[in-house]
């Protein structure tokens, strides 16, 4: 059956913005809701994605996070996304500015704003590529631990350190440039490591990990003073969406 609502009346928390609380009674029971409403993003009001502890991992409370902005802003925020409890990472899709930080999970959909204020809802799948002195090769995931044969693209995005995964290839590229789905990124390669300790990922900078074969190749192919071109890409494309 369709479900019905209940509604308080909106509160005005500033000039254009409101709050208001609400039940949905759906089959499966009643579900309370709470709705801020606010202008098209872009004005002197906007809309941001914010991440706790500005990395991926560590948690924090939303009224944390809003008194952090408090001194430049005045905010009023909804959580975003769930999350793993033990690491605090996001376990969907964030994007700030049309930099990539989380890659989203194909297995449900991901919400975007686009540069002119649209909303744009839909399943969006990650996939990229690596290429040193040799052939591209898969990039599996990004800013997350790889499987037993494949590489993954660490940023300073992620926290201070790559996670521990031993037996691990990695590879220091600095500097690193913003990470924009779509396009090549081209870094020098610093450091070859050969470690499954934690390896401190430098600001400006970024880290590919690899296992099993991945390593192998990215040993070979990734060597000091040499370039490696990274591309993260979104399909489909979510044209537009920062």
């Amino acid at each position: 059956g369709a479900a019905a609502e209940a509604r308080t009346a909106p509160k005005t928390l500033w000039p254009g913005v409101t709050y208001e609380r609400g039940v949905q009674f759906t089959p499966h029971g009643p579900v309370a809701i709470s709705i801020l409403r606010g202008p098209r993003p872009g004005g002197v009001t906007t809309l941001e994605p914010i991440l706790s502890n500005d990395t991926l991992l560590g948690r924090e409370t939303l009224s944390g996070m809003e008194r952090r902005l408090g001194t430049s802003a005045t905010t009023a925020g909804v959580n975003g996304d769930y999350f793993t409890l033990a690491t605090g990472l996001p376990s969907g899709v964030l994007m700030q500015d049309g930099v990539l930080v989380s890659p989203p999970t194909s297995a449900r959909a991901s919400a975007g704003i686009t540069s002119d204020g649209r909303l744009d809802i839909r399943r969006i799948s990650f996939f990229g590529s690596w290429q040193g002195t040799g052939e591209r090769h898969p990039l599996e995931t990004f800013n997350e631990a790889p499987g037993p044969n494949g590489v993954a693209l660490f940023t300073d995005r992620y926290g201070p350190t790559t996670p521990l995964v031993r037996g691990a290839t990695l590879v220091v590229l600095f500097p690193f440039p913003a990470a924009v789905p779509g396009i090549d990124l081209q870094a020098a390669v610093g450091e070859v490591i050969r470690s499954g300790s934690p390896l401190e990922i430098p600001q400006g900078g970024a880290v590919l990990l690899a296992r099993g074969t991945g390593a192998t190749q990215l040993a070979a192919e990734a060597q000091p003073l040499t370039d490696v071109t990274v591309r993260l890409q979104l399909r489909p494309g979510w044209s537009g969406v920062v």
